[in-house]
């Protein structure tokens, strides 16, 4: 008959069901509870008046009455019915569940159960989980508040639908109305099971007090610690109590509270039961219900029995334990997590360095994990809840971290060294525990044949293991033989079993012993979840950021053991309730990545404080700063004058190493110190895995310090918009080099790949706009250059100088915004290079041929204006009288030659910095530049034009200089529309070469059109016309595809014409600055690659260069010494 009863299967089915209805229960109520989350019937105005009537009339509703009162939801009955049958359905459940634990409670109070809490174990536990999960569905099912109108609207529809009640409603509405008052109504189902419970409860009269000791007796007793007894350290942690060892104390606390509630009339029958009750009641305010559903311990029971005559001493005792919880608990709890954080980091240590001792001191480490669990979610509980208390400090941990990260590590340890576990309790199972069950049957005087084959089963299974198994890796399963025990647990505790347990107690502690040694073997992942699961921490997210914000001033190296912990929380779900699994999911993830964000700023803060302070000193040892220690050199010999009293003297770089007591710890030691124990904080995992989502911590700091390093950068070129003023390439460049350098020492305190963050910073800040889009230091120079440098150089501000390879200041009477030498001389655009690279510069490159396009596109329609006349010019350029009269009616021939100077301007800035892209490519990759050289010098002028461009698009890119600009190819082209035909394109092109060969002696009108000797150049930048005559009519002729080498010399032929009548007028004003003139055509050859000095020579005489150089020259003054 008892083994017929199931009770073992039984209880553990309803306890699963249970866990589950609860949780769905719980998700219920806060999902109505919620206004994002309410469902949409509870919230529409439609509805509110049916609501009203059926909360009013519930259970019993008239629903031919009151056709008015339920009309909307008449006209909406398929969507309520869709909308509250799953909430129906889930209160369906709650009353099936209740039908089954009502017939379990009575089959066991039938079969006068024994219950001891340390020998039947599993059979003890799962009963009182039972009694306190029913008591928990109904608690919080009565917490619902929109129960009845869930419930009575999806009856109304179903009736308005199918003309009949629905089967299940009035056992619903009737469970509603009982359990208006769910203590009073609890208190009468349960006074039948009474003694049962109470024999249950009485059983944790020696366990309860033993666990729940204060930290003075627990360092007093040294627990937990293995140096205390070093001749025993290799000793096997056993006791007959096993699994009473790292049983929760919380739920115990809950068995004890809920369950005298629930049997109150024992506390007056049983001393032994109200010591145990007021000791529960001294433990704290709050006990969870499920979640971060609780009961407030005190007021419950003060309201159940202040309603129950005789109790007034329970309700003092009561008042006496909340008392007693406001001034003793927190401190008292403070003390023990204060003791578990040391106890847990000397338990690590050694482990740690002897994980060999994993397997005999396994017991050592669950125990550990189930205190720490029990106060971390003590404090989870009570923090925000407490009333005003004197010690609110006692409440707050700022060393939180370290305790769950000591958790954290404890059970990695055991998962790391899982096979060192699994071969102790290997041979421990088959060459011990085997023999001593077997010792214990024999010594059985009595064993019954059902009994007798399960023992036998237990030995045979535990005899059969071996160590080459976990050689092997293979998978072992001994659930088996738990489920087994369980079984045989529920056979030996009935009344008048043929082998009573209680009778042999020995058989039970042997086995208990044996339950916990095979969960070493194939379990260890239930048994860590099972003793330090913190998934409440998901549901208390303001309680779990606070404390990572208090930790993160003290606790720096503890910190990662906070998202860590989010990896506990996708085991909390349960699948009656997948809704709630989702929404975890998010919650788990939000938290995991708002604290690893936290902590990747602050580490990025930190290093990057530190490249600051390097970036100071490293700024500190430029040549700019060290003008004053050479001048002091060079008179150092005269007498050393007296400083100024008050004067402070400059320290020299390295000033700040000098210390004089190393004890004195600076801001970069402090720096240092905080930095490294934020990267050791790294090391407490590679990567978290949080639900189906790998989280990779060092990803985040990478992140962090890529944003944060763009945004210095370009900080760093200090740009201001209102006066133009920024940086130095070779400054920024420093400051960069700087910032790296450091960066990569990164490298020594955590695992991460700093290169490929720079690299993917530095590449965004060679692109217009980074990943963010913002603007890079890219676009900051081009604009700078642009609207800075090239504007005034355009208006002959700034001058070109050949000589020095830079451009520089006009001497005006302004003082200039800036010197051009410090932004254009050849360090500083191969600093440019550096920064912006290939790409910045192919973008600078963009944005200047759209300058050249729209001064092309104004000289385009100053041609026009003269296309007459130049086409005349062109014909007639051997009638000199001819020429002189069409040259007088030719019009603005200074703004065309303006505007040809500043596109030479542009294109002279534009070769300078691929010039200096060449140097800089050359030096990081030579192997890639020569072979690159040698497929340009591969081109020959009959190849084909498209292989031409492509060759030479390369090229330039690359710096190289080219005969034809593939860039202003492209700008060229793209000027041309579909109004406009070949052959009008090609007369612009040759007429342009006409116009600008015949207005060249008006240059000599400009007084600025002077030579200079040091510059090496014209005053007036006319001398870069050299450069734009040849590229340009090298791109509008590629274009055309016609011949440009004919062209240009048409053009020599004709401006040499027009510059030798301009030597004839010997008295007119145009000849004052003649010589200068005469060397712009002299340039104009020397930069084409497509003239040369025997073509000019054939056109203009030789001699009159000689003396044009000897002329220019003449005017200054030779100085030696």
């Amino acid at each position: 008959m008892d083994y017929q009863q199931k009770l073992a299967e039984k209880l553990t089915l309803l306890n699963e069901r249970g866990t589950g209805v609860l949780i769905r229960m719980n998700y219920i109520k806060k999902t109505c509870a919620d206004p994002k989350l309410r469902p949409s019937i509870l919230t529409d105005k439609v509805m509110e008046s049916a609501i009203k009537h059926i909360n009013k009339k519930f259970p019993n509703i008239d629903f031919r009455g009151s056709v008015q009162s339920l009309t909307s939801i008449q006209r909406q009955k398929t969507e309520v019915l869709s909308a509250t049958s799953i909430f129906y359905d889930s209160f369906l459940d709650v009353i099936e569940f209740r039908d089954h634990v009502y017939e379990l409670l009575n089959t066991i109070d039938a079969c006068q159960c024994f219950f001891d809490i340390a020998i039947n174990f599993d059979f003890t536990k799962s009963y009182l989980d039972l009694i306190i999960t029913y008591t928990s569905v109904i608690i919080t099912l009565s917490r619902i508040d929109d129960k009845k109108a869930l419930v009575g609207m999806f009856n109304c529809a179903h009736e308005m639908t199918n003309g009949s009640s629905d089967p299940s409603y009035p056992r619903l509405g009737q469970m509603f109305v009982e359990y208006e008052h769910p203590w009073k109504k609890l208190t009468e189902e349960f006074g039948p099971h009474t003694r049962s419970v109470t024999s249950a409860l009485l059983s944790l009269g020696v366990l309860y007090p033993r666990r729940n000791l204060p930290a003075e007796q627990w360092r007093s007793a040294q627990l937990l610690s293995l140096l205390s007894a070093p001749a025993a350290m290799l000793d096997p942690a056993c006791c007959d109590t096993m699994a009473c060892e790292y049983l929760s104390l919380e739920v115990m606390e809950r068995w004890i509270i809920i369950g005298f509630l629930l049997c109150h009339s024992s506390l007056n029958m049983h001393p032994p039961a109200l010591e145990l009750w007021k000791m529960a009641l001294r433990s704290g305010l709050y006990l969870t219900l499920t979640r971060d559903e609780v009961l407030n311990i005190h007021k419950v029971s003060e309201d159940l029995f202040d309603n129950i005559k005789g109790y007034s001493k329970r309700v003092a005792d009561i008042k006496e334990g909340r008392e007693y919880v406001l001034v003793n608990c927190g401190a008292m709890h403070r003390e023990k997590r204060h003791y578990l954080r040391g106890a847990l980091k000397e338990l690590y240590n050694v482990l740690e360095d002897e994980p060999g001792l994993l397997g005999p001191k396994a017991l050592y480490i669950c125990m550990a994990l189930s205190f720490s669990r029990d106060e971390i979610q003590w404090l989870v509980r009570h923090s925000e809840s407490m009333p005003k208390i004197k010690t609110p400090e006692d409440y707050v941990d700022n060393q939180m971290a370290e305790l769950l990260f000591y958790i954290e590590k404890l059970r990695d340890l055991m998962t790391k060294y899982r096979r060192v576990v699994q071969r102790y309790h290997v041979q421990y199972l088959a060459q011990f525990d085997a023999l001593v069950l077997n010792d214990t049957i024999q010594n059985m005087y009595v064993c019954p044949e059902e009994e007798s084959v399960l023992l036998t089963s237990f030995v045979s299974t535990m005899s059969a293991l071996s160590i080459k198994q976990v050689d092997n890796k293979e998978e072992f399963d001994l659930q088996a033989l738990r489920l087994d025990w369980l079984r045989l647990q529920a056979y030996c505790s009935v009344s008048k079993a043929p082998l009573p347990i209680k009778e042999y107690p020995n058989l039970a502690k042997v086995m208990n012993v044996i339950q916990f040694h095979t969960k070493m073997v194939d379990n260890i992942e239930e048994l860590l979840y099972e003793t330090s699961e913190l998934s409440i921490l998901c549901f208390y997210p303001r309680v779990f950021e606070k404390m990572f914000s208090q930790s993160s001033d003290e606790m720096k190296r503890f910190l990662m053991s906070f998202p860590s912990v989010c990896s506990h929380f996708s085991y909390c779900g349960h699948p009656l309730c997948p809704e709630e699994t989702d929404a975890v999911e998010k919650r788990s993830l939000r938290l995991c990545v708002t604290f690893l964000e936290q902590i990747a700023k602050q580490t990025s803060n930190v290093i990057l404080e530190i490249c600051a302070e390097q970036c100071m000193l490293h700024d500190q040892l430029l040549p700019k700063h060290c003008a004053e220690t050479v001048s002091a050199a060079r008179y150092r010999k005269q007498k050393k004058p007296v400083p100024k009293k008050g004067e402070v003297q400059k320290e020299k770089p390295g000033a700040e190493s000098l210390r004089k007591d190393r004890t004195v710890a600076t801001n970069v030691d402090k720096m240092h110190l905080m930095l490294t124990e934020l990267c050791s904080s790294y090391s407490l995992s590679s990567d978290l895995i949080v639900f189906e989502h790998i989280v990779v911590p060092t990803e985040f700091l990478l992140s962090h310090l890529e944003t944060r390093l763009a945004e210095i950068i370009v900080r760093m070129a200090n740009f201001n918009q209102a006066t133009q003023e920024i940086a130095r390439p070779s400054d920024l460049l420093a400051s960069i080099r700087a910032y790296i350098a450091t960066l990569q020492t990164l490298g020594s305190y955590v695992n991460v790949d700093v290169t490929r963050m720079v690299k993917s910073v530095l590449l965004q800040q060679t692109q217009p706009l980074d990943s963010h889009g913002v603007q890079t230091i890219t676009t900051l120079y081009t604009n700078w250059y642009l609207e800075s440098l090239l504007r005034q150089a355009s208006n002959s501000f700034i001058v070109h100088c050949p000589t020095m390879h830079c451009f520089v200041n006009q001497t005006t009477d302004n003082e200039p915004s800036f010197k051009a030498e410090e932004f254009s001389d050849i360090s500083e655009l191969r600093a440019l290079a550096e920064l912006i690279g290939p790409y910045g510069l192919k973008f600078l490159s963009e944005n200047l041929m759209w300058h050249i396009t729209s001064q092309v596109s104004e000289i385009k329609k100053l041609v026009i204006e003269n296309m007459d006349v130049l086409v005349q010019m062109r014909n007639n350029s051997d009638k000199p009288e001819e020429m002189a009269n069409l040259k007088r009616r030719l019009t603005g021939g200074e703004n065309m030659l303006k505007r040809m100077t500043i596109i030479g301007v542009i294109l002279t800035f534009r070769s300078m910095a691929k010039d200096c892209l060449k140097d800089t490519l050359e030096r990081h990759c030579p192997y890639l530049m020569g072979p690159i050289g040698c497929l340009r010098d591969f081109i020959t002028p009959e190849a084909d034009i498209k292989v031409t461009l492509s060759v030479y698009e390369l090229a330039s890119a690359a710096g190289l200089s080219c005969d034809i600009d593939p860039a202003l190819v492209a700008a060229i082209s793209s000027m041309q529309t579909d109004n406009t035909s070949t052959d009008d394109e090609y007369k612009l092109s040759y007429l342009l070469l006409v116009y600008i060969a015949v207005s060249l002696p008006l240059l000599a009108l400009d007084p600025n059109s002077c030579y200079t000797r040091q510059h090496g150049g014209h005053n007036n930048n006319i001398h870069c016309l050299a450069m734009a005559i040849n590229q340009l009519s090298a791109a509008m002729f590629t274009v055309q595809n016609k011949n440009i080498e004919q062209h240009l010399k048409d053009f020599l032929l004709l401006a040499s014409s027009t510059l030798l009548q301009l030597g004839q007028n010997l008295e007119r004003v145009e000849s004052k600055n003649r010589e200068a003139i005469y060397l712009l055509l002299h340039m104009i050859v020397e930069e084409s690659p497509f003239l040369s000095q025997d073509m000019l020579e054939s056109c203009f005489p030789y001699v009159l260069l000689r003396n044009a150089y000897r002329e220019v020259y003449r005017s200054f003054i030779i100085t030696v010494g």
